[in-house]
């Protein structure tokens, strides 16, 4: 699958969430928190208004609902965020 996001769009790889806790106990999927960090595979070309301030490879957290959801054909999960709901990136 080949995405390119349009305008001031930003594809991000989700991160795994933690399906354990420090202490060893196992969390169920439907009881672990959405992910809000992401790796950014692919950027659109930005707008004058919103310009795009992240590059493919960087680590970065977003609003926890933005975006839309999308599973790759190897079943990794992705996200569409615009640039605006990107708030911070991780070193």
């Amino acid at each position: 699958m080949n995405i390119k996001p349009l305008g001031d769009r930003v594809l991000l790889k989700c991160e795994k969430s933690e399906s354990k806790t420090a202490g060893g106990l196992y969390i169920p999927d439907n009881a672990q928190e959405k992910t809000q960090k992401g790796i950014v595979e692919a950027v659109g070309p930005g707008t004058e208004k919103d310009p795009i301030t992240v590059k493919v490879g960087d680590k970065v957290m977003y609003d926890k609902y933005a975006g839309t959801q999308l599973k790759a054909d190897g079943g990794d999960d992705y996200l569409i965020v615009k640039m605006s709901d990107i708030i911070a990136t991780v070193n």
